[in-house]
């Protein structure tokens, strides 16, 4: 009897020593992948090719190609790597043209005659205004039902201004975003409906700055487009207080123009688990931009982030249970071309991504990870998730409710869990979709930081699954 128990005693002892080496040795490889990370990280050297070198990569471009083709080739010589390819999708092809004019013209209480230009960007898919440009008295709204108020009457043959800002009362910018953002998307449609001839944007960011932000924009089926341009927030603020003094008009000038849809390519590389091959760990961003920056934060940093996973792992001579992809998507910003096709050809495969890591929301310092799913399997893999907190909190990073991305989305339908890194957010909108979109305006530490906090998680959840 005595003896027994000493076997019991023994047996308890030996398996709660393995428990705390199991802990132990995890701590401690999440510790070496901050440390490659920080002290030998290369994201920040692809990134600095990405925005400064190519430049802005915007879908259909020389350079959303170059992006492809430069991303694939760093892929390829990691040595980790069991396989990169190149995957198809149609995009669509739209171009800037030459810089956009905006004026606004106006009389002072002694009927002189001003006339003062704005900084200006056209957004995204919009048309041109052809070689005359476009004139109006201009009508200022603050949302989209302020025009069903307004009525055909009060807008036809002018310019309608949207100038509700986003809302700084805010903590979490993003949701800001989307409250201020359905009046660039929808704005032009919405104007056209009433017989406007053009829309002006405040510009999407809670800065008061000289920077126009551009965008995307779309028109619905059954309108007339008509030439949509963002403003700067300085200037929207200065013509604000110019509508209420006196009548003002503008003249709008661009020539973009949408041309036909080409082929691109979202970009692919992954490492085959050993033991659960078919579970897939997607880790990924978006290779296009805007045109007008480097595309620095939004979203190159995203891409380097998930190359930096593949090259940390492969430092530290890492073998996945599960098969761990990056993958850089293209066409995020006007369409989602590349997440479609990506999850169309996934599903024809039969595959399944037990998890999905995206990267779109800057380089700044790491903050934690929201996620999403399927109702069916959500609240299970969220409780699953949690029981990494104890290796995260330790780098003050959040596992939680309420997250995904773009991209990733379209994979809902699988039933894997769908995650999105969710870094700082209160400078993001400082630069996005902007000139100053550029990697000079990245802290090389904080993308490493992210990068390193990105490779922990998927490495938790290889090892442990959900």
């Amino acid at each position: 009897m005595i003896r027994a128990r000493y076997l019991i005693l023994f047996t308890f002892v030996i398996c709660s020593t393995f428990s705390w080496s199991q802990e132990d040795k995890t701590a401690f490889f999440i510790k070496d992948i901050y440390n490659y990370t920080l002290e030998n990280g290369q994201c920040d050297q692809w990134l600095s090719y990405l925005s400064d070198t190519i430049g802005g990569r915007l879908t259909g471009s020389k350079n959303a190609t170059k992006a492809v083709d430069y991303t694939f080739s760093e892929l390829e010589k990691i040595p980790i790597v069991d396989r990169a390819w190149q995957q198809a999708c149609m995009v669509p092809k739209w171009e800037r043209g030459d810089k956009e004019i905006v004026k606004v013209e106006y009389k002072n209480k002694d009927n002189q005659l001003f006339t003062e230009e704005l900084a200006s960007l056209a957004l995204g898919n919009t048309i041109g205004s052809g070689p005359n440009g476009v004139r109006g008295q201009i009508v200022e709204v603050f949302g989209l039902d302020t025009l069903d108020k307004l009525g055909r009457e009060n807008i036809e043959g002018k310019i309608v201004f949207y100038n509700r800002p986003m809302n700084p009362q805010r903590i979490n910018t993003g949701h800001a975003y989307g409250e201020a953002v359905d009046q660039r998307v929808h704005g032009a449609s919405r104007a056209s409906k009433y017989g406007a001839k053009g829309s002006l944007i405040r510009s999407v960011t809670t800065l008061n700055d000289d920077l126009p932000h551009t965008g995307v924009q779309t028109y619905a089926a059954d309108i007339k487009p008509i030439p949509s341009l963002a403003i700067s927030t300085n200037d929207a603020n200065k013509l604000s207080a110019l509508l209420k003094e006196t009548t003002v008009s503008a003249f709008i000038k661009n020539n973009s123009q949408m041309k036909d849809s080409v082929i691109s390519h979202n970009v692919i590389a992954e490492i085959k688990g050993s033991e659960f091959p078919d579970e897939i760990i997607l880790v990924g961003g978006h290779l296009d931009s805007w045109d007008v920056g480097g595309g620095a934060h939004d979203d190159g940093a995203g891409c380097v982030h998930a190359m930096q996973v593949i090259a940390t792992l492969n430092a530290l001579r890492y073998k996945p249970k599960r098969t761990i992809r990056c993958v850089l998507f293209m066409n995020e910003e006007n369409g989602l071309g590349g997440g479609k096709a990506y999850a169309k050809a996934s599903n024809a495969n039969g595959e399944f991504h037990l998890a999905a890591i995206e990267s779109d929301s800057g380089g700044f310092t790491p903050r934690g990870f929201a996620c999403s799913a399927h109702p069916d399997v959500f609240k299970p893999f969220l409780s699953n998730l949690q029981k990494f907190d104890e290796f995260l909190d330790p780098y003050d990073l959040y596992l939680k409710a309420g997250g995904g991305g773009a991209d990733i989305g379209p994979l809902k339908s699988q039933k894997g869990l769908l995650i999105g890194f969710k870094p700082d957010g209160q400078r993001y909108f400082d630069f996005h979709h902007t000139s100053a979109d550029v990697f000079e305006n990245v802290n090389v530490r904080e993308l490493r930081l992210g990068a390193a906090a990105i490779t922990s998680l998927i490495y938790l959840i290889d090892q442990n699954g959900l």
